[in-house]
């Protein structure tokens, strides 16, 4: 994969900012153009993009189209219907006080200007296309990189974007942490980074010495808990399912189980069982589960592994091509090496309690997770998880889902990142709320209270707000 000089960077983006404030982007049609030509990007070279991600992570082709190339087509298309109702002007004359119905007060979504996406080589298409779109129907310039970790999609993308969009508005710049530091030296109006909590402090201390406003899509150890009431094998189906996705690199990946004590031997049966259901002839060399991304997550998971005081209870197998098994670890503490880190691949722990408050409790003292898992048809245990529990979502009864529901806000909280990224959501990151009024003329004589010299019954009208009555409890 080629790099970008780093003598380009300053150039592309003056070039962007020019192209900004010169209204390139500023047409909802145009926006509405470049938008389609993203959907057909995708679409078109469908092929490409699955050969490309294949050879970067070696993910079955249904995943990539499902999770990657699909979605991508599909909310560019969306944006596309939404965009006249995301940026119509609100006036507020059905909500101010009759006085204030003649200034007009309006809220305008306007562009934020030269966007940086950074993007992850887990899932770098949607991930890197998703919030592109967003910005794209927000009226932004954007300088696009992907990451490095995947090559084969990153030299593909600067290969087909400048055939799709307007290159006076978008561009790729490719390279490594060297490159991606030295972007960060230079303003920019949103920085949107994807990837993990180590690199996003880097950039967010970065953007804070610019005042550079930033969204950062992290994750963590995203927990799961299971009710001893609820289907085992039901659950312990679709939290495999969602295990295995993209081998575990996910940052949603279900990356540990709380389940009472007396049901984990039935819960390892139950994975065992689906284990051999979706991989008959096994995981390694089935071309059914993707590869580690590089030697030094393979030898990093490796590690953790081998330090585990939890006992092996499915898996654990690995190959020369960066192959991982699906492991099961049975009986895992807080303290064991599989609990220091997001494990970021396809091992999953699983920790025995007394009960569901005990499971509370554990992820309560750690950071916010992005996503938690709780498997209960009981409305009781899903209101005290609400309650007493923070994360950036929460998903009932299933894995990986909620991913599909476009409609809805995806982000963390504290460690797991902030700000969203997906249609309507990913529109407002890359837009922000401009207020106005237009003071008629003729509202001269109401305002006159507001000039000095102030007499008592000026006063006394300019002070009505601070003795307005209260009311009680």
């Amino acid at each position: 994969m080629l790099s970008t000089s780093m003598n380009e960077i300053p150039v592309i983006r003056e070039d962007l900012e020019a192209s900004f404030r010169q209204g390139v982007t500023r047409p909802l049609e145009w926006r509405r153009h470049q938008l389609l030509q993203l959907a057909r990007m995708a679409q078109d070279h469908a092929e490409e993009w699955l050969q490309a991600i294949a050879a970067d992570l070696g993910r079955p082709i249904a995943e990539t189209h499902a999770i990657e190339i699909g979605p991508v087509v599909e909310r560019a298309i969306i944006s596309v219907a939404k965009l006249e109702t995301w940026t119509a002007p609100k006036v507020l004359t059905d909500v101010v006080p009759d006085w204030q119905k003649s200034w007009k007060p309006t809220i305008y979504r306007a562009a934020k200007g030269v966007a940086l996406i950074i993007g992850p080589w887990n899932y770098p298409m949607i991930l890197t296309l998703q919030p592109l779109s967003a910005a794209i129907a927000a009226g932004c310039c954007v300088v696009v990189k992907p990451s490095e970790h995947a090559p084969r999609f990153a030299s593909l993308l600067a290969k087909l974007l400048p055939q799709y969009l307007d290159p006076l508005a978008f561009r790729v710049v490719l390279g490594g942490p060297d490159v991606g530091t030295r972007m960060m030296e230079y303003r920019w109006d949103h920085v949107f980074f994807t990837g993990g909590e180590k690199i996003g402090r880097i950039v967010a201390e970065a953007a804070g010495k610019l005042l550079t406003p930033v969204t950062l899509e992290l994750g963590g150890k995203s927990p799961v808990i299971i009710d001893s009431n609820y289907d085992i094998k039901l659950a312990a189906k679709r939290i495999l399912w969602g295990k295995i996705a993209n081998c575990g690199q996910l940052c949603v990946s279900p990356d540990h189980v709380f389940i009472p004590r007396e049901k984990q031997d039935e819960f390892i049966t139950a994975l065992k069982e689906c284990y051999n259901q979706f991989f008959p002839n096994g995981a390694l060399g089935s071309g059914l589960i993707g590869h580690i991304v590089n030697g030094t997550h393979f030898n990093r998971l490796k590690s953790l592994l081998s330090r585990t005081q939890g006992t092996i209870v499915l898996g654990g197998q690995t190959d020369d091509k960066l192959g991982m098994e699906p492991t099961i670890v049975a009986d895992v503490t807080v303290n064991d090496s599989l609990m220091e880190e997001e494990l970021f691949g396809p091992i999953l722990p699983i920790l025995p309690v007394k009960s569901i408050q005990e499971a509370i409790s554990r992820i309560r003292s750690g950071p916010h997770p992005l996503m938690m898992y709780v498997f209960t048809d009981d409305q009781e245990i899903k209101k005290n998880v609400l309650a007493n529990t923070i994360s950036g979502q929460i998903t009932f009864n299933d894995t990986l889902s909620e991913l599909s529901v476009a409609e809805l806000p995806f982000g963390g909280v504290g460690a797991s990142g902030f700000g969203y990224g997906n249609l309507r959501h990913g529109f407002e990151t890359f837009t922000y709320l401009r207020s106005s009024i237009d003071m008629p003329r003729d509202a001269e004589q109401s305002l006159e209270l507001r000039y000095p010299p102030f007499t008592e019954e000026k006063i006394v009208f300019l002070g009505k707000a601070t003795y307005m009555d209260i009311p009680d409890n």
